[in-house]
C-alpha cells in the first residue's frame, strides 16, 4: 500500500504547519528505531472490504487474509510499545498513530475459529449443523465404501474385472466391471464407460440409497459452509469503516519508515519549519542543498564505490586499492553542486538572472522541492539545519506550455498559467515563475513582468522568478522587498559555476557562450559591435553597478571576517581556560578520594576507641557487680554501643554513597539498571566524553547516564575483573542463556520444514539437508504431523544423534505435530 501511494505521488502533505511538523516528528521517530518494524503479513484488503460491502460472498482465502492483516497490525503495535519502553518514548509519534485503533480482535477470533487458513478449509466447529452434517456424511460414506468394496471384491472373484475397482463417476460412487459381465450386477445403473468401451462403471442397486444420501449430505455441507462465509462477510461489512481506518494508519507508519530510510540513504537533515507570520520575520536559510533527483542516483553509486573501497581496504597499496580510489574520484565529480538559498527578512520577490544553462531554473526548482519535501515530512539533503517557512501552496510556471490543440502560443500558455496562479495564490504561498515575460516583444515583456511582480509582492509570501531582462533587476533600487540574485559565470573557463550570488545581478553572456561552442567568429564580432552601439550607456551603467556591488560585497565580507576573528579569539581563550582546569581533574579526584578515605578511617578509629572505652567500663563494673546486676549492665553497654553506631551511621552511609558515585564501571561488568527495576545488565562501552555508558540487556543495547546504574553490592576490582573475564569467555564461545543465543522462538516460513506426506527415507534426507543449511544459533521448526508416529520417531532419533543439534523441544498442546530444533 505504501509503495503504491509513493509511486502514484499521493504521499500525505501537511495541510497545516502542525501537520507538517507532526510528519517530520514521525520521520525522526522512525530514524531512531532500534530495529526495523515487521510489516510482514499486512495485505491490502481494501478490495476485499469493498467486495463485502457490495454484498458478495468472500472466499476462505480472502477472509484468512483479513485475519492475517489484523494479527500483523497488533504485532506492529506490540513492537512499537516495546521500543517505546526502551527509548523513553522517543518513538511515541509512531506509536500515537496506532494507539486507540480498533484492531477488530473479535472478528479475527471468529475467522480463526471457523477456518484452517493453512489448509483453506472450514472447520467442523464453525457451526453445530456443519459438525452434525459432516459426522452423518462420514458414517454414510463409511457404509457406502464398505458396501462397494464388498461388491467389487465379489465381481473380481467372479471374473468380472481384472482388479477390484471402487471409484466416483458423476458425483456417485461406483465399481468397475467388464462390459461382457455386467449381468453380475443385476439392477445396477451404468454411470460411465471407459474410452475403450471394455469397462463399465456401474452403481450397484444396493448403493443407490447410500449414494443419494451422500449427494444430499454433500450439498447440505456446501450450503452450510456458504452460510458461514456469508455470516463472516456480514461481520466484515459491519466493521468496514474500522478496518479501512486501520489500513490507513498502518500505511501512515509504513510511509514514515520509508521517509526515514530515504533520509538515511541521502544523509539528509531535518528542516525547521515555521509560520510565515511569526514575530521573527520571514527568512529562508538553506546551506549546501542539492537537488534530490540529481543527488540520489549519484549518492547511491558513490556509496557502492565506498563499500567496495572498504572491502579492499587491506590491499590499499595494491592494484585493488588504486582502482577504488580512482573510481571514487570519478564518481565524486558527477555530484550536483550544492547551492545556498539565503533570503533575508522582508524580501517578497527574488529575481534570478544569469547565463543560459547556468542553473537558474534548477536552483528555483530546488527551493520549491525543498518546500514540498518539508511539508511532506521529508528530510533535506543539506549541510546544516535548513530553515524555511511553511507554504500553503507552491505554485509554479516552469517550461513551455504551448498547445496546437488549444491554439496556444508559447507566450499565451505562459500568461494563461500565470493568470491561474494569481487566482489561487494567498498570503502564505510560494510562487515560482521561469523566464517571466518571455516569448514576446522585449519591451512589452519587461513592462508586463514588472507589473506582475509588483502585484505579487503584496499578495504572496514569496515569489522567485528567473529572467534575462536586466531592467527587472532595477526594481530593487525602488523597493526593498525586491532582491536580486545571479548565477555565477567564470570568465576564465567561460562556464557556469552553478553558484547563486545573492544580492548581485548577472548577465546572460550569450555571446561568450556562443563563441565557446564554436559559433562563427565574424558573426560574434559583429554582434558585439552592435551591442556597444545599441547600449553604450547601459554597458557603462552595468559596469558601474557591478563594481559598486563588488565593493559592497567586499566590505560585508571584511566585516564578517573581523567578527569571525573576534569570535575565534574568545573561543580559544575559553578553550585554554577549560583545558587548564581539566588538567587538574585527575589530581582533584585522587585528592577527594584520599580525603574521604582518611575521614572515614579517622571516624572509624574514633568509633573504635569509644566502643573500647564502653567495653572497658563494662568489664570494670562487671567485676564489682553482683550476679543479678550482670543483665542490666549488659543492656546498658549494648545501648551505649548502639547509640554510637547510630550516631555515626549517616556519615558512613554518606561516604558509601560518595564512593558509589565515584565508581566507574568497566566493560564487561554487570550492573543494576534503575530504569529496568534494578535488573542486571552488562556494560559494553564507557564514554569519557559525555559521562555515559553503553548497556546490553538481553539482545537490546542502549546508552544511558552513569547515574542511572548501580554497581553490584560488595563488588571489588577483583570481582569486576572476574565478571569481565566471564563476559569475554562468553563472547569467545561460552554458553550463554538461551534467550540471548537463539532469540525469541518465532516460527516463520524461512525456518520451517514441512515433512508431511513424505516417506521416511525422503524425510530423513530432507531433514539432514535443512540442518546443514541452517546457520549457527538458529531455530528449525519441523512439521511431521501426527499420523502413525513412524515419521516422528525417526525425526526424534535423528535429532538426538545429530552433532549440530543443541537440544530440541517436542510438540506441545499449542503446536501439535511440530518439533523445534535448536542448531548449535
Amino acid at each position: 500500500m505504501g509503495l503504491s501511494v509513493a509511486q502514484n505521488g499521493s504521499i500525505p502533505m501537511g495541510r497545516t504547519l502542525d501537520e507538517s511538523q507532526r510528519l517530520l516528528a514521525q520521520t525522526t521517530a522512525a530514524l531512531g528505531l532500534p530495529s526495523p518494524l515487521d510489516f510482514s503479513g499486512v495485505d491490502d484488503v481494501s478490495g476485499i472490504v469493498e467486495t463485502a460491502k457490495g454484498g458478495e460472498l468472500l472466499s476462505i482465502g480472502e477472509l484468512c487474509s483479513v485475519k492475517r492483516t489484523l494479527q500483523s497490525a497488533r504485532r506492529l503495535l506490540e513492537q512499537l510499545l516495546e521500543f517505546s519502553s526502551l527509548d523513553d518514548g522517543r518513538c511515541y509519534p509512531l506509536l500515537e498513530i496506532l494507539q486507540n485503533c480498533n484492531f477488530l480482535v473479535e472478528l479475527e477470533q471468529k475467522i480463526e475459529f471457523c477456518f484452517d487458513c493453512k489448509l483453506s478449509i472450514v472447520l467442523d466447529r464453525a457451526s453445530d449443523d456443519l459438525k452434525f452434517i459432516r459426522s452423518e456424511r462420514k458414517k454414510n460414506m463409511d457404509a457406502l465404501d464398505a458396501l462397494l468394496k464388498s461388491v467389487s471384491q465379489q465381481v473380481f472373484q467372479a471374473g468380472g474385472i481384472d482388479q477390484a475397482v471402487v471409484t466416483k463417476r458423476r458425483s456417485r460412487m461406483c465399481v468397475g466391471i467388464k462390459a461382457s459381465r455386467r449381468s453380475l450386477l443385476p439392477g445396477g445403473v451404468v454411470l460411465d464407460v471407459s474410452s475403450s468401451g471394455a469397462t463399465y462403471f456401474m452403481e450397484p442397486k444396493e448403493a443407490v440409497d447410500l449414494n443419494n444420501m451422500e449427494v444430499w449430505l454433500a450439498n447440505s455441507e456446501k450450503d452450510e459452509e456458504q452460510a458461514i462465509l456469508s455470516m463472516l462477510a456480514t461481520e466484515l461489512r459491519k466493521s468496514a469503516a474500522d478496518l479501512n481506518d486501520l489500513l490507513d494508519r498502518i500505511q501512515e507508519v509504513d510511509l514514515a519508515v520509508a521517509r526515514a530510510r530515504y533520509a538515511s540513504w541521502l544523509d539528509a537533515i531535518c528542516p525547521i519549519l515555521y509560520s510565515v507570520t511569526c514575530d521573527d520575520g520571514f527568512l529562508v536559510d538553506i546551506e549546501g542543498i542539492r537537488h534530490p533527483l540529481l543527488f540520489g542516483p549519484c549518492w547511491g553509486s558513490m556509496k557502492d564505490v565506498q563499500e567496495a573501497k572498504s572491502e579492499n581496504s587491506e590491499n590499499l597499496n595494491g592494484e585493488a586499492g588504486i582502482l577504488c580510489s580512482r573510481d571514487l574520484s570519478d564518481e565524486a565529480h558527477k555530484f550536483p553542486i550544492p547551492i545556498n538559498i539565503k533570503i533575508g527578512d522582508n524580501t517578497k520577490v527574488v529575481i534570478i538572472s544569469g547565463p543560459n544553462a547556468g542553473g537558474k531554473t534548477a536552483s528555483m526548482k530546488t527551493l520549491g522541492l525543498a518546500s514540498l519535501m518539508s511539508k511532506a515530512g521529508l528530510y533535506l539533503p543539506a549541510k546544516s539545519i535548513p530553515k524555511l517557512p511553511w507554504f500553503d501552496f507552491v505554485l509554479a510556471d516552469i517550461g513551455d506550455h504551448q498547445s496546437l490543440e488549444q491554439s496556444l502560443s508559447t507566450f499565451s500558455g505562459h500568461i494563461l498559467r500565470i493568470s491561474k496562479i494569481l487566482e489561487v495564490a494567498s498570503k502564505d504561498s510560494l510562487v515560482l515563475i521561469d523566464e517571466i515575460g518571455s516569448g514576446t516583444d522585449p519591451s512589452e515583456g519587461v513592462a508586463l513582468s514588472a507589473s506582475i511582480l509588483q502585484y505579487l509582492k503584496d499578495r504572496v509570501s514569496l515569489a522567485v522568478v528567473t529572467t534575462h531582462y536586466a531592467d527587472l533587476s532595477r526594481l530593487r533600487d525602488t523597493d526593498a522587498r525586491f532582491e536580486n540574485a545571479a548565477m555565477e559565470f567564470s570568465l576564465d573557463t567561460l562556464q557556469p559555476t552553478f553558484q547563486v550570488l545573492w544580492g548581485s545581478t548577472g548577465e546572460s553572456n550569450a555571446l561568450r557562450i556562443a563563441r565557446r561552442i564554436g559559433f562563427n567568429d565574424k558573426i560574434i564580432d559583429h554582434a558585439e559591435s552592435w551591442l556597444e552601439r545599441l547600449m553604450p550607456e547601459k554597458q557603462a551603467q552595468r559596469k558601474g553597478l557591478l563594481y559598486q556591488s563588488l565593493v559592497e560585497e567586499r566590505n560585508r565580507m571584511g566585516e564578517r571576517a573581523r567578527q569571525a576573528a573576534s569570535l575565534h579569539s574568545d573561543i580559544m581563550d575559553l578553550y585554554h581556560e577549560i583545558e587548564n582546569e581539566s588538567q587538574d581533574l585527575d589530581w582533584r579526584e585522587k585528592a577527594l578520594i584520599a580525603k574521604e578515605t582518611q575521614q572515614v578511617e579517622e571516624e572509624l578509629e574514633l568509633v573504635k576507641s569509644e566502643i573500647e572505652t564502653v567495653v572497658h567500663e563494662f568489664e570494670n563494673q562487671l567485676r564489682n557487680a553482683d550476679i543479678d546486676q550482670h543483665g542490666s549492665l549488659l543492656k546498658k553497654a549494648e545501648s551505649a554501643i548502639g547509640s554510637l553506631v547510630k550516631s555515626y551511621r549517616p556519615m558512613l552511609d554518606s561516604a558509601s554513597k560518595d564512593m558509589e558515585f565515584l565508581h566507574t564501571p568497566q566493560p564487561g561488568e554487570q550492573v543494576h539498571v534503575k530504569r529496568l527495576g534494578g535488573k542486571l545488565a552488562t556494560v559494553i562501552e564507557v564514554s569519557e566524553d559525555d559521562n555515559t555508558v553503553l548497556i546490553q540487556y538481553g539482545k537490546v543495547r542502549f546508552r544511558m547516564d552513569k547515574s542511572a546504574i548501580q554497581p553490584i553490592d560488595g563488588s571489588t576490582a577483583g570481582s569486576r575483573s572476574h565478571t569481565r573475564i566471564l563476559g569475554n569467555l562468553n563472547c569467545l564461545g561460552g554458553k550463554k542463556d538461551e534467550e540471548l543465543s537463539y532469540g525469541p522462538i518465532v516460527q516463520t516460513s524461512k525456518n520451517t520444514l514441512d515433512l508431511r506426506g513424505m516417506r521416511v527415507e525422503e524425510a530423513s534426507h530432507a531433514l539432514s539437508m535443512a540442518i546443514a543449511a541452517r546457520e549457527s544459533h538458529s531455530l528449525l521448526f519441523i512439521i511431521h504431523g501426527m499420523g502413525t508416529g513412524i515419521l516422528k520417531e525417526r525425526i526424534i532419533e535423528m535429532l538426538k544423534n545429530h552433532p549440530r543439534i543443541e537440544k530440541f523441544e517436542q510438540e506441545s498442546p499449542m503446536n501439535y505435530g511440530c518439533t523445534v530444533a535448536f542448531i548449535k
